[in-house]
């Protein structure tokens, strides 16, 4: 796939350096986050990925690919097609991580950083500027929330609340926080069934209220977005890639505008 004309000539890795403006931020390394930066860098974007936690790239919320249909073309599909000869029976869910996340590691234009953000704003300028606990701000000429479960995530198994929007994964608590002031957030749940020894959980947490998401862009911010699970409504692995796939085009679309 070529790159928009728009967008000048990019070293094969993302190079940032003190100061450095992105194409786009992507907060969060789900399905939504992983697929969104994956097709945007692909196409020539000079694309920041952030996580808490990078060894969670792109995981499912199941142990084996068992029943699950990704969309052609995404890179859930690719990786997917490309392990399954190597299986001997179901594709494993940490083999497939695996796999997925060395595709990701490897895509021209993407930088993946470990941080937690705290905040996000918009300057004067229309740039779009994340704040983190572990370093300076990070700017963007566009900037995507794809932060699933995790608003003010609270798993909730038997008697026990835990503050993390998935097993292990803590919540965004701070970035909830600051979102609220901007953006009107309610209330939302999902259930995670028992797998594999693992037993059930549901996880309450916050997504902005319909009314705040304008298509995907979110409340009163110009350049910035939600997407996937972290947005209002009913979700599949299915139609989060679709999602994400759709708004890599509204995003390419708007060339120089990022």
């Amino acid at each position: 796939m070529s790159g928009p004309q728009f967008y000048p000539a990019k070293p094969q890795r993302s190079q940032p350096q003190p100061g450095h403006v992105y194409d786009v931020a992507v907060v969060g390394a789900g399905l939504a986050g992983v697929e969104l930066a994956w097709r945007l860098a692909r196409a020539g974007a000079d694309v920041l990925l952030v996580s808490q936690a990078l060894d969670h790239l792109g995981n499912l919320y199941q142990p084996t690919l068992t029943g699950v249909d990704f969309p052609a073309g995404s890179v859930f599909a690719r990786v997917a097609e490309r392990i399954a000869p190597e299986m001997d029976g179901p594709v494993d869910g940490w083999a497939f991580h695996r796999h997925l996340k060395a595709e990701i590691e490897g895509t021209p234009g993407l930088h993946l950083l470990q941080s937690t953000v705290t905040e996000v704003d918009e300057s004067e300028d229309s740039l779009v500027t994340l704040a983190t606990w572990e370093g300076p701000k990070l700017q963007a000429r566009s900037g995507v929330l794809a932060v699933g479960a995790f608003l003010k995530g609270r798993l909730l198994m038997g008697d026990s609340v835990e503050e993390a929007g998935r097993l292990s994964e803590v919540a965004y608590d701070f970035l909830a926080d600051d979102l609220s002031r901007a953006v009107l957030l309610v209330g939302d749940e999902q259930e995670a069934p028992a797998a594999d020894g693992a037993p059930a959980y549901s996880v309450r947490f916050l997504t902005p209220a319909r009314s705040e998401v304008h298509g995907f862009r979110l409340g009163r911010f110009e350049h910035v977005y939600a997407l996937g699970r972290c947005t209002p409504g009913t979700h599949t692995y299915t139609s989060v890639l679709e999602d994400a796939a759709q708004l890599a085009d509204e995003l390419l679309a708007a060339g120089g505008n990022l």
